[in-house]
């Protein structure tokens, strides 16, 4: 850059800032301002003549008068002619006052594009960096249309100067970010990758800042720049820094070229080519050793340098998880900065060990650095470096350490900053759950956390205490035992006495036997509370009370006399007051029976997904959930049963509604449903809830039938279809490999669904699929979940559902296109709407492309649509059913098959499976009551199909012998083939 002359000191201006310092008020300045703006203004208008001196130094003026927070509202004429001047200085300080004045939508603009391009074709390098620069900040659009095509050619042109190329690079990345659609590659695209092999490193450094943020937007056009940032970054590693003495920072080697280098590495999986590979390897096992070195020097900016590049060595590690040699290696390197006096590094240490604690490679070794971690959460003094401590120990947590875990951050939350109680609570209710195998220890942490922290304790923490404790039958006894006691204390929380009356109104009985905990004493402790909590938490007491009534008869009188004193039946708030009346009423006039019938124990809760790790995913942002939650769902057994996701008070309707527990937590949050007879099944450890907002649920949609699928809307009379066939363009584009054939396992897939609609349909070492369906007379809507199971992004993802032959003029299915990307131990959902035309045989089969690691994924499957799927059920007397099984004689309206049982001839079982068929299952019909009627219409936009069917097991030769008869013969044989597989 040029020097600036003797003769461009500018005294004017030098005498103005002086004035404009010596002011003693703010008006004396406003004064001196407001007297220059005059002069400005008077010569601007004034002398037409001006030379470029003067309109430099005044138009310096007016740009420090701006900086002092003045308005200018004129002075940009002169700053624009001040660009085509052929002094450096005044074309400097003209494009320093549009760079900083002129708004991106002035009416100068084109003036100003005008001038830019005069500098760009000028090959003047200095003026061509003045126009890059002014091009950069200002950033419009209009300038990215101006100039989007021009400055790629700049950049790679093979007599373009180094200092221009770097501006270029940098200016291309800023009209990147700010109008992508504009910035075109295209044709440079080789070329610029191949700038990371310049010989000017300030060049690469420009450039790969490019690069990166080109390659996160578009990774298939620029991955042959792998190979060249491996090679550049080896010849940085294995430099010495004597090699690259212009960039070597304080004796470590471009220190900030190689950050940018590793960071691009991690847009991209592992290199495929096996000497790239291994050359990388290389490359970071250098940096691994050099970080064992002892430092060439004291300064602080050594050190800091040499350790931007180790952390940024350890990202790139663990975004490969594929080198247990590097992972291990890595998390000993960390465990050493854990105990560093630096409170960065150790925030720095913490972090990265969250993320290594989530592969199976390195999570043993993290595990060796626990005593210092919960060290860490004990005595540092920075909550920030707490919080990543406190982060570090949820991650490792597996059942080896569960219990010592959860204690010291129980042990920590008495002490931790408010802020982030909320968020450990949460982590200690979960991890609680998630590796019980001792129910007892589960309910005294949760009581504990309660207790300690009660204020912090949200309502799905102690609503899933209360469900699992229902469904453990083994657990209540303590419970109810463990809660009487934690009432005792004189403090106690709001919500320890709503987990109380709870327990105690439903299993109060079975610690009744002990005088010290009599029934009486029971609800004298339970009402001494009352009067001390909020309206919620009294409405729930009153239904412990009447509860009470039907435990222990002998409660009865003073229970109604609390009920019927005027503080309770004419309470203010509506909702005690009706209360009160109603189980005043209720507890009166009631028989027994009636009372014990309308009281009875609450049933086992339907098994489904927590809501607490979801609250703290909400809590925490995206990338929350560790993949070691993900794979420990399929690796650990033996976990604590889900349980749904509503309140308490709500449990008697809601249990009512539910006809089929929903499926247990995995990945997906979809696992195969729990057995329909009440057995408790142990479920995934992962709490994730998939469906909460995302779908409507089949429990809700069984509660209010008129609302279901209201937005899929009816057929139109007026139009062949509803729905757009599956081949249409709203389908995701297929890629240019043909779909895969259908798995060979595919109808095995399919028949595990007839009876069912919510599940996990496929799953291998990459990908898990999960289904939620729902169908209302010939519609239906299915929501499918891809799970990314692995730490590596899946890159061009893409589905695609087709009918195969005569199925695409019987069924309709419209879909929703997915996300392109699906990052690693994450999950999207896909919405298919069906609608059935006419009977079916054939299943739509599912085709999803996707690239992992480079390599292409594809695979076809049956999609579970079945013709069942659209059976509404139908109620019959015995006369009306025997009358029309008569109707239905003709042979070919009968199908019939006798085969030996599968499974066990359970009778729940096979009741869940006849109502899961979508039939209605007709009682006190058969003569023979071991056998089982069933009917239904299956719905078709084009027609109604009558069927009925009779099942008859033979208990001892372990047979049965399946008879259906149909309106429509084709329909009889296939419903008959289905339901063959299913008992």
């Amino acid at each position: 850059m040029p020097a600036v002359s003797k003769g461009d000191g500018m005294r004017g201006l030098a005498v103005f800032i002086s004035d404009i310092r010596n002011c003693k008020s703010k008006e004396a300045e406003i004064k001196r301002i407001n007297k220059e703006l005059a002069n400005i203004r008077s010569k601007f208008k004034g002398d037409k003549a001006l030379d470029g001196y003067s309109k430099k130094k005044y138009v310096c003026k007016l740009l420090f008068i701006f900086l002092l927070g003045h308005d200018i509202d004129f002075g940009h004429m002169e700053a624009v002619n001040l660009l085509s001047s052929n002094k450096y200085t005044e074309k400097q300080i003209g494009y320093l006052f549009i760079s900083v004045l002129v708004n991106s939508n002035s009416e100068l603009i084109r003036l100003i594009n005008n001038a830019i391009k005069n500098d760009l074709s000028s090959r003047n390098p200095t003026f061509m960096c003045l126009a890059l620069h002014c091009i950069a900040n200002v950033g419009s659009r209009e300038m990215a249309e101006a100039f989007a095509g021009e400055i790629p050619r700049i950049l790679v042109a093979g007599d373009t100067m180094d200092s221009v190329k770097q501006s270029a690079a940098l200016c291309l990345l800023r009209l990147y970010k700010t109008s992508p659609d504009l910035v075109m590659m295209g044709e440079w695209t080789s070329r610029v990758v191949h700038l990371l092999n310049d010989q000017h490193m300030g060049v690469v450094t420009a450039a790969i800042s490019l690069i990166t943020c080109l390659s996160q937007k578009n990774p298939d056009e620029f991955k042959t720049c792998v190979s060249l940032a491996v090679s550049r970054l080896s010849r940085i590693v294995s430099s010495a820094s004597t090699d690259l003495q212009d960039y070597t920072y304080y004796f470590v080697p471009a220190p900030w070229l190689s950050c940018k280098l590793l960071r691009l590495l991690q847009c991209y999986p592992p290199p495929e080519d096996g000497a790239v590979k291994g050359r990388l390897v290389e490359c970071l096992e250098t940096i691994l050793n050099k970080a064992q070195e002892p430092p060439k020097s004291k300064k602080v900016q050594h050190s800091n340098a040499k350790n931007a590049i180790l952390f940024e060595a350890i990202s790139l590690i663990i975004h490969y998880d594929s080198e247990p040699n590097l992972l291990v290696r890595a998390c000993n390197q960390l465990g050493q900065f854990l105990q560093h006096r630096e409170t960065n590094l150790r925030y720095l240490a913490l972090e990265s060990m969250c993320t290594l604690a989530s592969s199976e490679f390195s999570h043993e070794a993290v595990k060796t650095h626990i005593e210092t971690v919960i060290n860490a959460l004990k005595t540092e003094r920075d909550v920030s470096v707490r919080q990543r401590a406190a982060d570090l120990l949820y991650a490792m947590c597996d059942r080896s350490n569960a219990k010592q875990i959860v204690a010291e951050m129980l042990s920590y939350l008495e002490t931790a900053d408010y802020s982030i109680r909320e968020e450990m609570v949460l982590k200690v209710a979960i991890l609680a759950e998630k590796y019980a195998v001792d129910y007892s220890w589960y309910v005294d942490t949760i009581l504990n956390l309660i207790r300690i922290a009660g204020d912090y304790v949200s309502e799905e923490v102690w609503y899933r205490v209360i469900q699992i404790v229902i469904n453990r039958d083994d657990v209540q006894g303590y419970a109810a035992k463990t809660v009487f006691e934690a009432l005792q204390a004189p403090a106690c929380h709001e919500n320890m006495v709503k987990v109380g009356g709870y327990i105690l109104g439903e299993f109060g009985n079975l610690i009744a036997g002990d005088p010290r905990s009599s029934p009486l004493v029971q609800f004298n402790l339970l009402h001494s509370k009352f009067h001390l909590c909020s309206v919620p938490t009294r409405a729930l007491l009153l239904s412990a009370y009447i509860k009470f009534i039907n435990l222990f008869p002998e409660t009865k009188a003073t229970i109604q006399e609390v009920l019927r004193c005027d503080s309770q039946i004419r309470n203010s708030d509506v909702e005690l007051q009706q209360r009160a009346v109603e189980y005043l009423k209720l507890s009166s006039i009631a028989s027994t029976d009636v009372l014990a019938t309308v009281l009875e124990e609450m049933p086992p809760f339907p098994e489904r997904e927590s809501s607490i790790l979801a609250k703290l995913k909400k809590k925490k942002g995206p990338g929350a959930v560790s993949v070691t939650e993900l794979e420990d769902n399929k690796r650990e057994g033996g976990e604590l049963n889900g349980a749904s996701e509503r309140g308490p008070e709500m449990a008697a309707v809601a249990a009512s509604n539910a006809s089929t527990p929903s499926p247990s937590a995995d990945l997906l949050g979809i696992r195969s449903a729990a057995p329909i007879g009440g057995a408790l099944t142990s479920a995934g450890s992962l709490l994730v809830d998939v469906f909460s907002e995302a779908a409507p649920t089949a429990s809700s949609a069984a509660v209010n039938d008129d609302g279901f699928l209201r937005d899929l809307g009816q057929p139109n009379e007026s139009s062949d279809s509803l729905l757009v066939e599956s081949s249409g363009d709203l389908d995701a584009a297929p890629s240019s490999e043909d779909p895969a054939a259908p798995l060979s396992d595919a109808d095995e897939l399919l028949n595990k669904f007839v009876c069912k609609n919510n599940g996990v349909l496929f799953e291998n070492q990459l990908l898990q699929i999960g289904i939620k369906s729902e169908y209302r007379q010939n519609l239906g809507r299915m929501y499918l979940f891809y799970g990314n199971k692995t730490s590596v992004q899946f890159a061009s993802f893409s589905t695609t559902v087709s009918c195969p032959g005569e199925l695409q003029g019987q069924l309709n299915v419209q879909t929703k296109p997915v996300e392109p990307l699906v990052e690693g131990g994450a999950q999207i959902q896909q919405v298919l709407n069906i609608e059935c035309l006419t009977d079916f045989c054939d299943a739509p089969l599912l085709n999803i492309k996707f690239r992992y690691g480079g390599a292409l994924q594809n695979l076809t499957l049956k999609l579970p649509v079945t013709i069942n799927k659209f059976f509404q059920p139908t109620e019959m007397t015995s006369h009306d059913f025997f009358q029309r099984w008569k109707q239905l004689s003709q042979p070919q309206q009968e199908a019939q098959k006798i085969f030996k049982a599968n499974n066990s001839m359970d009778t729940e079982v096979l009741k869940a499976k006849l109502l899961g068929l979508g039939t209605a299952l007709l009682e006190n019909i058969d003569p023979n009551p071991e056998n089982y009627v069933c009917a239904g219409v299956i719905q078709t936009k084009s027609q109604q199909i009558g069927c009925l069917l009779r099942l008859e097991p033979n208990a001892q030769a372990q047979m049965y012998r399946l008879t259906l008869r149909c309106s429509k013969d084709s329909v009889s044989k296939r419903l008959c083939d289905l339901l063959a597989e299913q008992f």
